[in-house]
């Protein structure tokens, strides 16, 4: 994936990969690797790559994405029918697409769902999803399995086609939720085969698991259950009449899909959050330099490094179910007066036990965590440096938001983790694990308690070290008994990553379904026993010769171990901090449910 194309709407790529001829298809692939090595330039709305000294491919985005297959135009004598075209589409992020129905109309924050989904939806409430809807969960799941069957080396250009097909057929279904975690597959297979920095395995085999979990529990949910599967095409956004925020942080956003930008995070006098966003397509120069931008709300000149310490009147007000704020015509917002994170209404946020925000965060609630803190040191960890901190008692590591070398997430936190000050009021996002994890957010000045850093945006230096602290070198963390779940949760992953083949020739190893059981996870032990069986399950014709793969069966059974992991990470994560945890709230179904 290159982030010096355009963004491109799934229904084009499909389109242009679709209308390849075999024995294009199956260089794809290498079409998209030498595209992407090749220079691309950017002016205005165009964005053109010189294929060779004599052949230029032009991309035109209008509103910033390529919304129509026209959009792409190529030189060579092949064309409109080129390798080019449907490579260039291959290696662009994926952008979303507009509302179905009016393909033109991008959509606008302040706009409810179309009515004739609103109309299909009231007509469903009671009963099951209607025949259309359940022909593109199933296809979407045909194609999702096949990248599964493949993993991400071997999901290239054309499955990743075929997926991006059944998300646009989804989203035409009125699935919108089901289309947009299909999209996040390809987003993630593409960051994964692109050596992309941002890349995390855990949050692929996450989106492949919501996808499959989606499609699985569709076709038989019916009431309140389809409409959440549903999903909505548009936030909903509702009058909420006259607001007084108080700025709390802001945070830089950088997606592997090709957005960036900022958020800045507010709260009114009850505690309740609101956020004000600037995304776009762009790249880490513009996760930084939105920060300074004007926020879109109102007539106010604030940007969102001023709002986040200062505080904004707005009338008019819309918001969404998530907390962001609209930006339509009727709203009207002017500057106030902000207030220290130790002075009401923020202080009664970090009031709540730590215990109370983890179990709210597990139960569907906001990932945030307002917590106070004490500096032990820094740790080594294979990824990087963390931040050892006491939180009344509870060793919680505290790491970065992001890796890329142009945020000051890491610097910072390095020179917190030297700081050798007091307790120090933090803002993080919860990370599920077994032990108590979280991303680093914002702080407490070390050495002014009244300010604030935004640890993704702002850079601390060593003059704001109290008493000229010297980081000491980082320490190996501790080793902790811990639940032998690894055994199941890296046969997960390992399918993500190299499809069924690694898992069915790999086989079992020795004694792992026996540690498992020992340990009282028998469950476990019996996925593991059942994912690989399914793995290598292949039958063979009357001729000796190999049968094509159940790649349904491997899918369920990947699915089930997916969903039983997830849920004893969430009473682990729980566990460790002390909290409780109900069913998860998302997209997988009950391990229990599937086969």
């Amino acid at each position: 994936m290159s982030p010096d194309l355009p963004p491109v709407v799934p229904s084009v790529t499909a389109e242009l990969v679709g209308a390849l001829p075999p024995r294009l298809r199956k260089r794809l692939d290498a079409g998209v690797t030498k595209l992407v090595a090749r220079p691309a330039v950017r002016d205005g709305d165009t964005v053109r790559i010189a294929v060779d000294d004599d052949t230029d491919l032009v991309l035109h985005a209008p509103g910033g994405a390529v919304t129509r297959a026209d959009a792409i135009r190529c030189g060579c004598l092949l064309a409109p029918d080129c390798l080019h075209r449907a490579a260039a589409a291959s290696a662009a992020p994926v952008a979303d697409e507009a509302p179905a129905g009016d393909p033109e109309k991008p959509e606008t924050p302040d706009e409810p769902e179309t009515a004739p989904a609103a109309e299909t939806a009231a007509a469903e409430e009671d009963g099951a999803a209607n025949a259309g809807r359940r022909a593109a969960a199933r296809a979407v799941s045909d194609a999702a399995a096949a990248v599964l069957e493949a993993g991400t080396d071997g999901a290239g250009a054309v499955l990743q086609a075929e997926l991006l097909h059944a998300a646009h057929t989804a989203r035409l279904a009125g699935l919108p939720r089901l289309s947009a975690a299909a999209v996040a597959v390809v987003t993630g297979v593409r960051a994964a085969r692109s050596g992309d920095p941002g890349y995390r395995l855990t949050d692929l085999a996450g989106a492949l698991a919501g996808v499959l979990g989606v499609a699985h529990r569709l076709p038989h949910a019916t009431g309140p259950e389809l409409a959440d599967l549903r999903g909505t095409a548009r936030q909903p956004y509702r009058p909420d009449g006259s607001l007084r925020l108080y700025g709390l942080f802001s945070e830089p956003v950088l997606t592997a899909t090709g957005y960036a930008g900022a958020v800045t995070w507010t709260a009114d006098a009850e505690g309740r959050l609101y956020t004000v966003s600037d995304v776009a397509p762009g790249g880490p120069a513009r996760a930084t330099g939105a920060a300074d931008r004007a926020v879109r709300i109102g007539d106010t000149s604030l940007t969102h490094r001023e709002l986040s310490r200062a505080g904004l009147a707005v009338s008019g007000a819309t918001v969404s179910p998530t907390g962001r704020l609209g930006a339509g015509a009727g709203v009207r917002a002017v500057r106030a007066g902000g207030v220290a994170w130790r002075a009401e209404p923020l202080d009664r946020l970090w009031a709540v036990p730590a215990a109370e925000q983890v179990s709210r965060a597990l139960n569907g609630g906001r990932d945030l965590l307002f917590l106070e803190v004490t500096p032990v040191g820094a740790v080594r960890e294979t990824t990087g440096d963390c931040l050892l901190a006491d939180c009344d008692g509870l060793s919680v590591l505290l790491t970065t938001a992001h890796d890329d070398p142009s945020l000051p997430c890491r610097e910072n936190l390095r020179l917190l983790a030297a700081a050798g000050c007091g307790r120090l009021r933090i803002v993080a996002r919860l990370v599920p694990g077994p032990f108590p994890r979280a991303l680093l957010l914002a702080a407490e000045h070390p050495a002014d308690p009244d300010a604030r850093v935004d640890l993704g945006l702002d850079r601390l230096q060593h003059a704001d070290l109290p008493g000229g602290a010297v980081a000491p070198p980082a320490r190996a963390l501790p080793a902790g008994d811990e639940a032998p779940l690894h055994l199941l949760r890296r046969r997960v992953h390992q399918a993500v990553s190299g499809g069924r083949r690694v898992l069915a020739f790999a086989g079992d190893r020795p004694g792992d379904g026996a540690r498992l059981r020992r340990a009282g996870l028998a469950t476990a032990g019996d996925l593991l026993d059942d994912l690989h069986a399914a793995a290598a399950d292949r039958s063979r014709d009357v001729f000796g010769r190999l049968l094509p793969a159940d790649t349904d069966r491997f899918g369920r059974s990947w699915l089930a171990a997916a969903v039983y992991t997830d849920a004893v990470e969430r009473a682990l994560c729980a566990d460790a901090w002390g909290a409780t945890a109900t069913e998860a709230h998302g997209a997988r179904p009950p391990a229990s449910s599937i086969h």
